[in-house]
């Protein structure tokens, strides 16, 4: 069996991640997908030619997000039992938003197709959405009578605000690209055939940056969710002690000065 999500890296530090199940339309509550996406994220952030990720889908759609036939009982995501199927969450999907609340390395979600229930939250995992024309967005649990469980009604307000994750939440209703936009879901859309290329394009703009000054941004950007002004500005000095003490920082003020490109080494 093929891989259920493919690794691939090129010159520039840009990671591609695929979900690779596309006769399954991606779903996420697939063990080997889940799995395979722990394994790419850990790779990731331990890969220090990494600088940028993309995460999309192959085939016709980014994901379908659970597997309806898991949800039967005794299958991967119900146990059968509440017991049993508290476990199979906290031990499959839910790891998956810490894994990506912990990575350092920014992720880019190329969203092609749909991107529906768990498929939706994953892009919403990601820190940046472009997505294609044909792209669709559903938060859409309450359709078979569920709740988000893999952390999207943690995940979604603090994309789109409350009053639009509500009403894609309690509607469960698809919401094409267009209003993916207007609402903050995505920062960009474009034509299906350009995807790839923009979500590229975007990677190497990360990419040019020092990559310590990228991982630490990121960074705080997340404690920002969670944490106070005061402890956000405590682990921002911390950080800006470090960055200043790196030689990406000091090949950028000598650049500037000497008014030439600066060659960052990611030290």
């Amino acid at each position: 069996m093929d891989k259920a999500v493919l690794y691939d890296i090129d010159d520039e530090g840009i990671v591609t991640l695929t979900l690779n199940r596309p006769d399954m339309r991606n779903p996420i509550s697939d063990p080997a997908v889940i799995e395979g996406l722990l394994g790419a994220l850990d790779r990731l952030e331990n890969d220090g030619a990494a600088r940028v990720a993309i995460l999309t889908g192959a085939g016709k759609g980014f994901s379908s997000g659970g597997n309806i036939n898991e949800m039967k009982p005794g299958g991967n995501v119900n146990g059968g039992t509440p017991i049993r199927t508290r476990i199979n969450y906290k031990r499959g999907i839910q790891r998956l938003p810490l894994a990506f609340a912990a990575l350092e390395v920014p992720v880019i979600a190329a969203v092609n197709g749909a991107a529906v229930g768990a498929g939706c939250d994953l892009t919403c995992m990601c820190d940046l959405r472009i997505a294609g024309e044909s792209a669709r967005f559903a938060e859409n649990f309450v359709k078979i009578g569920l709740i988000a469980g893999d952390g999207g009604s943690w995940l979604l307000p603090r994309i789109v605000g409350w009053s639009k994750a509500a009403e894609m939440a309690l509607t469960g209703d698809m919401i094409d690209a267009a209003e993916a936009l207007a609402c903050g879901l995505v920062s960009k859309v474009v034509p299906d055939h350009e995807l790839m290329d923009s979500a590229r394009a975007l990677a190497r703009r990360i990419a040019a940056n020092p990559s310590h000054a990228v991982r630490m941004t990121k960074r705080l950007l997340w404690e920002s969710h969670r944490g106070d002004l005061a402890t956000v500005l405590e682990i921002a000095a911390a950080m800006q002690a470090a960055a200043h003490g790196t030689q990406d920082h000091a090949e950028a003020v000598a650049a500037f000065l000497q008014k030439r490109p600066p060659n960052f080494k990611g030290a």
